[in-house]
C-alpha cells in the first residue's frame, strides 16, 4: 500500500507553510525560512518552487495574485490542517523523548 503523500512533512516543507499564513511571494518565503531558523534551514529555489507546485496540486495553498515575475501564494484550511497535525505530531515524538530518555 502506498504512502500518503504529506503524511508526515520534511523541515522546509512544514517552514514554508508556516510563512504562508500570510500571503507571500517565493523571495520572502526564502527569506523568511532563513530568519526565523537563524540559517538552519535553507530553502532553495529548486525545492522552494517544487514544493508550492505540489501543495498546489494537492490544495494545501493557494495561487493569490502575479506582479511581474513574482508570484504570491497562502495557505489553504487544508494546509492549516495539515499543519496543525504535523505540529501534533511532532509534539508527540518530543513528548516520547520527554517520557523515556529522561527518565
Amino acid at each position: 500500500m502506498p504512502r500518503e503523500k504529506f503524511q508526515t512533512l520534511t523541515e522546509q516543507m512544514f517552514y514554508i507553510l508556516i510563512c504562508l499564513q500570510t500571503e507571500r511571494c517565493g523571495i520572502d518565503i526564502m527569506d523568511m525560512v532563513k530568519k526565523m531558523t537563524d540559517g538552519r534551514v535553507n530553502v532553495g529555489p529548486g525545492t522552494l518552487y517544487n514544493l508550492l507546485e505540489q501543495f498546489m496540486d494537492e490544495r494545501i495553498i493557494a495561487f493569490t495574485k502575479s506582479v511581474g515575475k513574482k508570484r504570491s501564494y497562502i495557505i489553504t484550511d487544508k494546509g492549516r490542517q495539515l499543519l496543525e497535525k504535523e505540529y501534533v505530531r511532532l509534539k508527540q515524538l518530543t513528548n516520547d523523548y520527554e517520557s523515556f530518555i529522561k527518565e
